[in-house]
């Protein structure tokens, strides 16, 4: 069973950073894209960043600029940096793996919660 373990979150002032980190049991990255999504009070869950692979990445216009998404297929890790955050950016943040040969997000974490608020 594969499983997903987000962890970095936390409160930070606007314009702070954070570094958000999500564990994959199992050698799934290599074979996976890899999501983050993020769901503040009230709102649906929405895309944050993609990862399909390599140094290919896609990421939310209200991110563009701030937010990096990387792997590391080796260690089954994939990140989320943060910088130049906005109170607009606390939510729970979520990691989310597809298989390759999948129409539909397979694996979820359990979340993380940011919040930036002076």
């Amino acid at each position: 069973q594969v499983q997903l373990v987000e962890s970095g979150g936390g409160s930070v002032q606007p314009g702070g950073s954070l570094r958000l980190s999500c564990a994959a049991s199992g050698s799934i990255l290599s074979n996976s894209y890899m999501y983050w999504y993020r769901q503040a009070p009230g709102k649906e869950r929405e895309l944050v960043a993609t990862s399909i692979g390599g140094s290919y990445a896609n990421y939310a216009d209200s991110v563009k600029g701030r937010f990096t998404i990387s792997r590391d297929n080796a260690k089954n890790m994939v990140y989320l940096q943060m910088n130049s955050l906005k109170p607009e950016d606390t939510a729970v943040y979520y990691c989310g793996a597809r298989r390759r040969d999948s129409g539909t997000i397979n694996y979820w974490g359990q979340g993380t919660q940011v919040t930036v608020s002076s």
